[in-house]
């Protein structure tokens, strides 16, 4: 038993077991509860690794963890190390593990990661994408009314967006994608990330809906697309620039800043308002 309980996230391999880090495999031996999404993909992992679970292995996924968090939460107050690993990736990240990390936290229990692979920045370093910003969506909705929905207020965005897709509904999703943010938008369709049979293809939506339907697509896929199109706004006449700047310094500003804050609304070099203003 250890001195103080303890619950620890881990980040595990996506597919190839040589991403392990030291850590993930000392947590793993010495962890007095391993609760995995899924044991025989626990067992696997360990087998690959050529290390012993050393603790008490439950499973812990969207089916149970609703019952277990309390069972587990009452081990790591009793003092016992807690180690979460889902299948692939980071716990919590559309895999199970928030539940219990709110759950531990309520309590005042200790909460660490031991970090590792995650598919999204995974997928979005091969992706070509813009990766400066970004936010991830997680899986669309699975009925064609809720997920167009979700796509028509995502239209606008101008980050790179990241999704999660099932194989079976990939087809649906990159037709409804092409619909509503345009067939030429770029994409990254990322298949079985760092394993055998890894498939990035970088096309336009519309040419990754035509080849979803043409295939048949297998395996777990996270998909980037290209943020919406930034549009400059359209430069006005110079009296309106004028009136702008007079009315940022009726207001208190000076000059100097009425001059910078109009040229930024309007994406404008700074010395051409100048100019504008004092002509």
């Amino acid at each position: 038993m250890s001195e103080a309980g303890r619950l620890i996230l881990l980040g595990a391999p996506l597919g190839n077991p040589a991403d392990a880090s030291a850590r993930l495999r000392e947590v793993l031996g010495s962890a007095d509860v391993v609760a995995a999404e899924d044991t025989r993909r626990l067992t696997r992992l360990a087998r690959d690794l050529d290390i012993t679970v050393g603790g008490r292995i439950v499973s812990y996924f969207e089916g149970n963890e609703e019952r277990r968090t309390p069972e587990l939460v009452e081990v790591i107050l009793g003092g016992y190390t807690v180690a979460l690993v889902t299948d692939g990736g980071m716990p919590s990240v559309s895999d199970p593990g928030y539940r219990l990390v709110r759950a531990a936290l309520d309590v005042g229990a200790p909460v660490t990661v031991a970090p590792g692979p995650s598919a999204v920045t995974t997928a979005l370093a091969v992706s070509g994408l813009p990766c400066d910003r970004f936010c991830f969506e997680g899986f669309l909705p699975r009925t064609p009314g809720a997920r167009r929905s979700r796509l028509r207020a995502l239209a606008a965005e101008e980050r790179t967006l990241v999704f999660f897709e099932a194989p079976h509904r990939i087809g649906a999703a990159l037709t409804d994608l092409a619909d509503t943010f345009g067939a030429d938008r770029p994409a990254a369709l990322c298949r079985e990330l760092t394993k055998t049979y890894e498939e990035v293809l970088r096309r336009p939506l519309g040419e990754l809906a035509r080849w979803a339907a043409e295939g048949d697509p297998r395996g777990e896929i996270t998909l980037v697309v290209a943020g919406a199109p930034v549009t400059a706004p359209e430069r006005p006449d110079d009296d309106t620039l004028r009136a702008a700047v007079a009315e940022r310094e009726a207001a208190g500003r000076s000059r100097r800043d009425a001059i910078t804050e109009v040229a930024t609304e309007y994406a404008m070099r700074r010395r051409d308002v100048y100019t504008i203003v004092h002509s």
